[in-house]
């Protein structure tokens, strides 16, 4: 008589990620709720079908083992560059407030999805594939060339269809996995010291202050003379280029940087967003006005109230409690994808774990950030509240290979998701 193993369902991650999209889909629900009309209006409609879409895609993914998912890597990441080299072959369209883009995949004049949102979950499983084949962390620049590839490629893609936004989250997929992989801090940081250089430019005495303390830095590692000089190069030659990247930058990208260090330079135009996000917020209180009785959102103040700026509904219908809410959510969510990375069996399925990891927090540090004015509007989306079909699909995945991950880790049972 067969022997019936007990399956090792990871119930805190399943509970916290069910709760955070059920929170979302009534706050999206919220969203529709206007006095006048709206295209949010029945947005709750199609994110349900697609939670119930992702949630029987998570289920599919968590009963592969976990050295298939691994096998699966490379054709899945070669198969999302095909669909990202698509968009820009002219399969590609804008939507929303993203018009200027092309990242939605369209044929036959209707949009199928968004293949980034596919890419970052592909870009971490090949991420970890190949740092994982590493004994030792990387210990030099050239060292990294395969995993630069591997996020590069992809994040080129996506800056050439006009979506900066989303490229963020590369960056921060991209770093978090080689710090989490072993890579020692002072050549993460000699890395994106090009983009540190770029980002301080604005003031000669800030970028100047920032390039004594590189070559500081450069004269303790002791990198290789030719990745030194190379460093130096191109901290050297971001400092020259950022304004003529400024003076080629699009009107409304110029001016998405000017508001967010003043938004009133433009409270009409890319100002208002944040404007009108900070009212909303700080018209909550401590507990709200009230669930579907926000006034900025009733009123269409809010602009896209059930995508970008959904955390504004958070905070002005159900207030500081509201959004302690949520953040707590968020937070027992990563708090266990990194007792799942620390607990996985092998560093393959451990960097997975952290990617997804870092991810989300770069989606919600973003989303949140900007809604209160703290960080660039970029048009990230708040994972498992913002309304997008592709990327409410994307996080359940994700779900699915953590929840995968979590049942084959020490302390576990072998054995897929089953509910």
């Amino acid at each position: 008589m067969p022997v019936t193993r007990r399956i090792n369902v990871d119930l805190p991650l399943l509970i916290v990620a069910s709760s955070l999209t059920i929170y979302g889909l009534a706050v999206v629900f919220s969203a529709g709720q206007t006095d006048v009309k709206t295209i949010a209006q029945g947005a709750y409609r199609l994110q349900a079908i697609w939670t119930c879409i992702g949630i029987l895609g998570a289920f599919a993914v968590s009963r592969a083992s976990v050295r298939l998912i691994e096998w699966m890597a490379l054709p899945a990441y070669a198969f999302t560059l095909v669909l990202l080299v698509a968009l820009l072959a002219g399969f590609g369209s804008g939507a929303g407030t993203a018009t200027s883009t092309t990242g939605w995949l369209t044929i036959g004049g209707h949009r199928l999805g968004q293949p980034a949102e596919l890419a970052k979950l592909t870009v971490v499983l090949m991420l970890a594939r190949v740092l994982s084949q590493n004994r030792i962390a990387p210990k030099s620049m050239i060292e990294l060339w395969k995993p630069l590839a591997v996020a590069g490629v992809p994040l080129v893609l996506i800056i050439a269809q006009g979506d900066l936004g989303t490229s963020i989250v590369f960056v921060g997929i991209f770093f978090a996995m080689l710090f989490w992989a072993g890579v020692e801090w002072q050549l993460l940081l000699l890395l994106a010291s090009p983009v540190i250089s770029l980002i301080l430019s604005f003031d000669s005495r800030i970028w100047g202050a920032w390039f004594l303390a590189l070559l500081a830095l450069i004269l303790w590692y002791k990198p290789f003379l030719g990745e030194a000089l190379a460093i130096i190069i191109a901290n050297v030659m971001a400092g020259v280029v950022a304004p003529l990247l400024w003076e080629h930058l699009k009107p409304y990208r110029q001016n998405r940087l000017k508001v967010f260090l003043d938004p009133s330079v433009d409270p009409r135009g890319s100002g208002y967003h944040v404007i009108q996000s900070r009212v909303a917020i700080g018209s909550g209180g401590w507990f709200g006005r009230g669930y579907l009785h926000g006034p900025q959102k009733r009123l269409a103040f809010l602009p896209e109230q059930y995508t970008d700026f959904i955390f504004a509904v958070v905070g002005e219908e159900l207030g500081f409690i509201g959004v302690m809410v949520a953040l707590a959510l968020f937070l027992f969510l990563f708090l266990r994808v990194i007792r799942i990375s620390e607990r996985a069996n092998d560093s393959f399925s451990s960097l997975v774990a952290f990617g997804l990891l870092a991810s989300w927090f770069t989606h919600a540090l973003e989303n949140i950030g900007m809604t209160l004015g703290l960080m660039p509007i970029t048009g990230i989306p708040l994972p498992f509240f913002s309304y997008g079909g592709s990327f409410m699909l994307a996080c359940w995945l994700s779900v699915g290979v953590l929840a995968r991950i979590s049942s084959e880790g020490r302390g576990g049972m072998v054995g897929a998701l089953k509910v």
